[in-house]
């Protein structure tokens, strides 16, 4: 069902001014093939698709990572990325973090306006999901 929804978004998303659509796809697929990883997508058209990341191991928190698609302009969407504060580093200071920000928690959120920069939150990706398997 998740997939199906996920798909269908994809194979609407046609504008791409951005070139954002392939590193979300590539986000997507990192976390598909990572095991225990289990995935939820919501839609607000008009403001944002967010896909969560949520690892079986975790006890506490109800996901790792959330990468919402913004759609304030579809025809130029962008990503934010965000994790808990303590799921991830920041070597290169590139995140923004954000007090109570990711349900209630303190997050680390990233900004990806178009592809530069998207292996730098790959590895952030890899790294929470690394984390959330602990438990």
């Amino acid at each position: 069902m998740i997939m199906a929804s996920i798909g269908k978004f994809l194979a609407d998303w046609t504008v791409d001014g951005a070139g954002i659509k392939p590193v979300f796809e590539s986000y997507l697929k990192l976390l598909t093939e990572k095991g225990g990883v289990e995935l939820d997508f919501n839609e607000r058209p008009g403001v944002s698709y967010s896909l969560r990341a949520r690892h079986v191991n975790q006890k506490t928190r109800s996901l790792f990572a959330m990468v919402d698609i913004i759609d304030d302009d579809p025809e130029n969407r962008w990503l934010s990325v965000c994790f808990y504060g303590d799921m991830v580093t920041d070597p290169d200071g590139l995140g923004d973090l954000v007090p109570g920000g990711l349900l209630g928690e303190d997050g680390h959120c990233f900004d990806l306006e178009d592809a530069e920069g998207a292996a730098y939150l790959q590895a952030r990706l890899e790294e929470a999901c690394s984390s959330a398997a602990k438990g």
